[in-house]
């Protein structure tokens, strides 16, 4: 994996688990919870969330290819999600399929429910999250790429636990208008990374195509 790979990686990664944007829901959906709470929440988050992803990094290929799809199509289909996802950043709105509806959030208010479903799923590994480790890993040819793949996500990682531990103290100095930037900002590349997906699937699944390009 190339360093241009691994830029564009990075920003998928760190558009779609931003620790700023999932903020206001985490806060949201801690109200009325004790610091103390919130911090053996976002260890719980971080341990949760890292286990999923190294889980479907070495598994999703072969998850797939059960069902018999090929890298290059859930390369497509995982373009449009995230597009979704981005177009849905970009007008300032949440897309239920990644952070779940208002009576999905609703339904879990205690600290050991929480610290899984609804924030480490679907929020911050979701379905986006989800296709964007597959497609990575899935292009990924050597070990040495894993790991850089691996100290990618492991980073953004980090950057969502410090955030979420210091949220009470976070959550007062991030302006509305800080968030409402780094969200359309978030949106903007996350839907022009979508597209270069969706692009280079076709071209692979369609020969044809990029001889027309």
């Amino acid at each position: 994996m190339d360093y241009s790979e691994l830029a564009k990686a990075f920003g998928a990664f760190f558009a779609i688990m931003n620790p700023f944007i999932n903020l206001p829901i985490f806060l949201s959906l801690t109200e009325g919870f004790s610091v103390a709470e919130q911090r053996m929440l976002a260890v719980k988050i971080a341990i949760f969330s890292a286990l999923m992803c190294v889980i479907i990094l070495f598994a999703g290929q072969e998850i797939i290819g059960f069902f018999g799809i090929s890298i290059d199509e859930f390369r497509v289909a995982g373009g449009a999600v995230l597009a979704g996802i981005a177009w849905s950043m970009l007008h300032g709105g949440g897309m239920t399929s990644h952070h779940g509806s208002a009576s999905e959030q609703a339904q879990v208010s205690d600290v050991a429910g929480l610290a899984f479903y609804p924030i480490t799923f679907p929020m911050i590994v979701g379905p986006g999250t989800i296709a964007t480790l597959i497609i990575y890993s899935g292009h990924t040819q050597s070990m040495e790429g894993m790991f850089w793949l691996m100290g990618i996500v492991g980073t953004i990682i980090v950057l969502l636990f410090v955030v979420l531990f210091f949220a009470a103290q976070i959550g007062k100095i991030m302006s509305q208008t800080l968030r409402t930037i780094t969200t359309r900002l978030m949106g903007m590349i996350l839907l022009a990374i979508a597209v270069d997906m969706i692009i280079a699937g076709l071209t692979k699944l369609l020969p044809g195509l990029a001889g027309g390009m």
